[in-house]
């Protein structure tokens, strides 16, 4: 039969925009299906309290690149629009130690360090990597405390998705011999988690999918899949169908059919979306849909400075500098820029104890000890130049199992090892001690201060790769286990604890894929 594409990508994200760019440049008709809006520099909001711009909530009616989701284990926080995770992630493109390569369902499959070492480098002149060229307050600050804990030498700037260049110069594509957008100087204004208005950020927009819509690709946004099914064949060799609609409310519906399916709509976006067409239009999927699910073991603390000679925290990019704490573990500053205080209002101070109510005890405990102190913290005026925000990860494992609820979307149940904890003793210990140099108080995400459930920007699994469909979801070539033509391509690929920032193995994984896929033939 005449199909309308040869693939359909549902999501554009770090996965999905480089498997439009790479089929697209092998002949593919393509075309990516976007819940999230479109967003131009000018349509990035100057602060997070402009949340109709910053949120994702479309029953609020927020149709922002912000995305909270509440699980019983974890509070996730992803990217929405087109240009997935990159709109609103802190540009960080770090490639994990060995120990990623070798653990998890994936390490018997191949030498994945060598395997995919050249895929990093074309991941990172995709996404034009380059070295931070200046430290700001908040790295100074991690850089004192390296020094205090003797580990000065394994402080260092991170590598980063921005284009430097002269700060606020318009200058002619400088890394796409002239095929891409024009760039701008980044301006150091802190704000590249609320998007860049400035246009230095390289997001996804300026390069494979800037790159892929030249080449034919077609990107369709506020459109949410809902469904895909089989096309003749039970295996998919027949092509699929996939069924669409409007993500913003209005009820319009929509198909097309195409040769294959990519999921590359993150975690929170893939797996429950094939845990609900495994129970109905494609069975063939493997059992272990939504199982081997990992957090990064993530801690995420809040220090604001009540110090009267306060430096000003949220000048810089927003992850300019990473201090490797111990071979498991990392920390990182993270910065919103000048106005964007909204996450003050989702936070509580955090005490470390098992229970909650010695939680809230020990939060009251605080005021009684240092009352100045508490107040100027919760009322603390310009909060964004005052706060540091430390993220702590670890290369430690557990896993959990997401599945889907009864009266919400999706729910966790915990599988191997620990279960996730917003108290991380070492994140913790780092916290005071930072906290103390500023005159501050560690605060933290409400739901972690108190269900003690971490939050985190990096969940991972749930789509797997392995040798069969005993242990994974899909094969080295992230082709899915029963289906033809069928691939996942996103974090829910991911399949050991990267323990730094995931972007960049995904889109090196997904590079891997694509280098798997034959150029189309024509007759």
């Amino acid at each position: 039969m005449n199909l309308d594409y040869d693939y359909v990508i549902i999501g554009s994200g770090f996965g999905g925009s480089v498997s439009a760019l790479r089929l697209s440049e092998k002949g593919y008709k393509v075309l990516v299906i976007e819940k999230g809006k479109w967003f131009k520099d000018k349509d990035f909001p100057k602060t997070n309290w402009n949340l109709k711009k910053w949120l994702w909530e479309p029953r609020a009616n927020l149709h922002g690149i912000f995305k909270m989701t509440f699980l019983n284990h974890v509070t996730v926080l992803s990217g929405v629009g087109v240009g997935g995770g990159s709109l609103t992630y802190a540009n960080t493109l770090p490639i994990p130690k060995t120990d990623f390569f070798k653990t998890g369902s994936w390490a018997s499959l191949s030498d994945w360090e060598s395997d995919l070492k050249p895929f990093y480098s074309t991941a990172h002149k995709m996404l034009g990597a380059a070295t931070n060229p200046k430290l700001y307050e908040s790295d100074l600050l991690i850089k004192d405390l390296a020094k205090d804990i003797g580990k000065e030498a394994h402080f260092e700037a991170t590598k980063v998705a921005v284009y430097f260049g002269e700060a606020g110069k318009k200058v002619p594509d400088p890394y796409f011999n002239g095929k891409g957008p024009d760039r701008t100087g980044c301006v150091f204004c802190g704000a590249c988690m609320t998007g860049c208005r400035y246009n230095a950020k390289n997001t996804l927009d300026k390069n494979y999918l800037y790159l892929a819509q030249q080449l034919g690709a077609e990107i369709i946004a506020e459109k949410e899949v809902f469904d895909v099914s089989v096309i003749g064949n039970k295996d998919g060799s027949g092509g699929y169908k996939i069924d669409y609609k409007s993500s913003i409310g209005r009820n319009s519906k929509a198909s097309v059919t195409a040769k294959g399916v990519i999921f590359s709509g993150g975690v929170v976006g893939t797996v429950p979306l094939l845990l609900k067409l495994k129970a109905s239009s494609l069975p063939n999927l493997s059992d272990a849909v939504g199982k081997n699910i990992r957090t990064n073991n993530e801690s995420l603390l809040l220090i604001t400075s009540t110090d009267k000679n306060s430096k000003d925290y949220s000048k810089g990019i927003a992850i300019g500098s990473i201090l490797h704490t111990d071979e498991n573990s990392h920390l990182e500053p993270v910065r919103y820029g000048e106005g964007s205080s909204f996450t003050k209002a989702m936070t509580m101070p955090t005490i470390h104890n098992k229970f909650a109510l010695f939680r809230l005890l020990g939060i009251l405990g605080l005021f009684f000890k240092a009352p100045s102190r508490f107040f100027k913290t919760i009322f603390s005026k310009n909060y964004a130049q005052r706060t540091t925000i430390l993220l702590f990860m670890q290369t430690l494992d557990s896993t959990l199992q997401i599945k889907l609820g009864k009266f919400t979307k999706m729910k966790t149940v915990k599988e191997s090892g620990p279960k996730p904890s917003a108290f991380i003793p070492e994140a913790m210990e780092l916290g005071k001690k930072v906290a103390k140099k500023v005159k501050g108080i560690p605060y933290a995400n409400f739901t972690d201060a108190l269900l003690g459930t971490p939050t985190t920007a990096h969940i991972l699994g749930g789509a797997v790769m392995a040798e069969d469909t005993s242990k994974g979801v899909i094969d080295k070539h992230n082709k899915v286990f029963g289906y033809k033509n069928m691939l996942v391509c996103d974090g829910s690929m991911i399949s050991a604890n990267p323990g730094v920032n995931p972007s960049l193995s995904i889109t090196a994984i997904s590079e891997h894929a694509m280098s798997y896929i034959e150029i189309k033939k024509t007759y």
